[in-house]
């Protein structure tokens, strides 16, 4: 009968349409938050998350609800909205059975609504469908309405209409979330079977696990095992989500909440993993969890290299508060022992670097955002690489392959020709083009994804006016004209600053970076040369020109003999003074590739 009022379930939207503002009307509902005392966004705990107005990690809050004099409990997890934290999204949803689907009034269905409605298809999922803002001015609720039906198929009449900021509607939707989800199933008496869905790190407790039960039971005492790596731990603590963590005597089928196993390891957990007993234990573990793909990497150094193992340390806890991101250690001539890192997107590696530096203190250089190549050697072999230090040897590759990602761009008819120049310069290949109604227009394309983890989605909000919205999905990798492009001061190559490119664009990119290069590095008592080069071939360069002595200063008059030796020693010095001499690089001319854009001169 307990079972049968629990509803778990996740607010799922484009970015900025409203999921944190629902949370905290419904929390206000609960009476966890005074109204008083209320601040915006309050699952929202990360200062970054409060400066950009997005959600980074997911967040689970249990809400105890009297609704007509029945006690229910909702199992509440805030997830994010934009493109590059689609995983955070997709392991969310599997922990629950429904998903109210968020979609703002004024900007309509977009790319990701879209992506995010069929992820929750996917885990079958039921979804009721919102429409947010609805007290705006410029706000469009018919043709909003019009959209859902359109673009995700569902009927007018199943679609809330809400504005999450003045809590208009939001009884109604709490009734909805009671009648059309479908409370959890699972049996208490059979085997634990629970999904971690996400988990951090706590100094004292060590790594608390968030789990989803879907059969049996947990107490503190428990045996309990890891599935995926067969690990077995003792339970010490269990609790569940409230706007703080609380203990509870123990979790049952259908609950959503936490344990704690003196798990010092943050690599022993794996997000997606079935956790079970250790004796007599479920046979088989959860099914269809979809398994992280990085799309982005970057090598993170520390800036003083006596603090590896202090970053070493920082990156094991972020990759357990974000399972998105990968890490493995690497060398590199010019800035020592450092990291690979693997991230979902270029926001995605904004974010941990911004994370990094507050949350850890640890001061870092991050080089070029690469994606991961396929390249086919001419005896057959085929090998992976995401770093282009790595790059073999020409004369032994048969062909590259890059990355290419299926795009789906939404705007409204008006910016249709600023999208296609944008997509021409990216390298992108047309699919198709829909209308599905007068005010939007969906264009499919498939691009390169290099083209697309720098600068693209600034430039598309900038050719669009903000009203551009972009999803896309791994295709494969096609054949391309790919070359390693090193960076050269003074004739000696910075491996921390070379990178791939497509052959077309490599010259522009070069010349780029050079100049923004060469405002970096301070002048020096001799010339500094700055080249880019493909192999043996120098394909742009630029000269930082070095500080002048006047030696003639002293000179009043005299033969002109004099003068000319004078500079000719002078010559000869800098010369000396060139050989031996080095050039040192400030962080600053590493992070100027990560501003490199990608279009081509035309």
């Amino acid at each position: 009968m307990y079972r049968k009022r629990i509803r778990n379930f996740s607010i799922i939207a484009h970015i900025d349409h409203g999921k944190s503002t629902l949370a905290d009307r419904l929390l206000e509902k609960a009476e966890l938050i005074d109204k008083r005392k209320r601040e915006d966004q309050i699952l929202d705990s990360m200062s970054l998350e409060r400066e950009r107005g997005i959600t980074i990690r997911a967040h689970p809050v249990r809400i105890e609800l009297n609704v007509k004099g029945v006690p229910y409990i909702f199992n509440l997890i805030d997830t994010p909205g934009h493109v590059d934290f689609n995983y955070e999204v997709s392991r969310s949803l599997k922990a629950c059975e429904g998903a109210v689907l968020l979609v703002d009034a004024t900007q309509g269905v977009e790319a990701q609504t879209i992506a995010n409605t069929y992820l929750a298809l996917e885990n079958d999922l039921t979804i009721i469908p919102v429409v947010n803002k609805i007290d705006v001015s410029s706000a469009d609720i018919e043709g909003t309405v019009e959209e859902i039906e359109e673009f995700l198929g569902i009927p007018e009449e199943e679609v809330l209409k809400i504005s999450a900021k003045v809590g208009t509607g939001v009884d109604e939707l709490i009734e909805a979330i009671i009648e059309r989800i479908p409370p959890p199933k699972g049996e208490v008496d059979a085997p634990l079977k629970a999904l971690i869905f996400d988990s951090h790190f706590d100094t004292y407790k060590g790594v608390v696990v968030y789990i989803r039960i879907f059969d049996g039971t947990i107490k503190p005492g428990d045996k309990i095992k890891f599935m995926s790596t067969q690990k077995e731990f003792e339970v010490e603590e269990v609790g569940i989500f409230k706007l703080k963590m609380e203990k509870t005597d123990k979790l049952s089928a259908g609950e959503v909440g936490y344990f704690t196993a003196v798990i010092r390891d943050p690599l022993d957990v794996k997000i997606g993993d079935t956790v079970t007993n250790a004796e007599n234990g479920a046979s088989s573990p959860i099914p269809g969890f979809r398994k992280n793909l990085p799309m982005v990497f970057a090598g993170i150094y520390p800036l003083n290299t006596n603090e590896f193992e202090l970053l070493k340390k920082a990156l094991e806890k972020l990759h357990l508060n974000d399972s998105a991101f990968t890490y493995a250690p690497e060398n590199s001539q010019a800035l020592g022992f450092g990291f690979r890192c693997g991230f979902s997107g270029l926001l995605h590696l904004e974010i941990t670097i911004e994370r990094l530096k507050r949350e850890f203190g640890r001061e870092i250089i991050a080089t070029v955002p690469n994606v991961e190549y396929e390249i086919v050697l001419k005896d057959g072999k085929t090998i992976k690489i995401d770093n282009p230090g790595k790059f073999p040897d020409p004369s032994k590759i048969e062909e590259i392959r890059e990355p290419v990602v299926k795009a789906s761009i939404m705007t409204p008819p008006d910016y249709i020709g600023n999208v296609m120049e944008l997509l021409k310069s990216r390298r992108a290949v047309f699919k198709d083009m829909a209308y599905p109604e007068s005010k939007r227009t969906i264009l499919r394309y498939d691009v390169p994804l290099q083209e697309i983890v720098t600068d693209f989605f600034d430039k598309l909000k900038s050719v669009t006016r903000g009203y551009g919205t972009l999803d896309y999905e791994f295709k494969g990798f096609v054949k391309a004209d790919i070359v390693k492009v090193d960076i050269l001061i003074n004739k000696n190559p910075v491996d921390a600053l070379s990178f791939m490119a497509h052959r077309e664009k490599a010259v522009y990119i070069a010349r780029e970076l050079l100049q923004k290069m060469r405002k970096v590095i301070p002048r020096q008592m001799f010339e500094v040369k700055l080249q880019a080069a493909i192999g043996s071939k120098i394909i742009a360069k630029e000269r930082i020109v070095p500080y002048r002595k006047d030696v003639l200063a002293k000179c009043y008059g005299g033969d002109v003999t004099r003068k000319r030796k004078l500079l000719e020693k002078q010559k000869e010095g800098k010369k000396k003074m060139k050989q031996i001499g080095n050039v040192s690089i400030p962080k600053e001319a590493f992070f100027t590739i990560l501003s490199v854009k990608g279009e081509s001169k035309k």
